[in-house]
């Protein structure tokens, strides 16, 4: 469907896509499975982060009461989140830099 889209909207259909072939039949994640999505799928961006306190709230919290779900835009503003604090999102405006 998304053929001829840009890469920004490619990028959100592959996340969007992600999240619904893990989700339930009601369209939601266990906190549980939503932080073993993140650490399979999302490694390159959580590689080194284990000492950040956000960090450890963000996985802490999903370690909290583990069967509770959550939806679609709750782990968009999770991914978001952990973009905005990984050292690869200053590798990647490194390499703009440079260019």
């Amino acid at each position: 469907a998304l053929r001829k889209g840009s890469d920004l909207e490619k990028a959100f259909a592959t996340a969007a896509l992600v999240y619904n072939n893990h989700a339930d039949p009601e369209s939601k994640l266990s906190k549980s499975e939503t932080k073993r999505l993140l650490q399979s799928q999302f490694w390159h961006f959580i590689q080194g982060q284990e000492n950040k306190p956000k960090y450890q709230e963000i996985i802490s919290s999903l370690d909290e009461e583990s069967e509770n779900k959550i939806n679609f835009e709750d782990f968009m503003i999770l991914l978001v989140s952990l973009t905005l604090m990984s050292d690869l999102l200053q590798e990647i405006k490194n390499v703009k830099t440079t260019k």
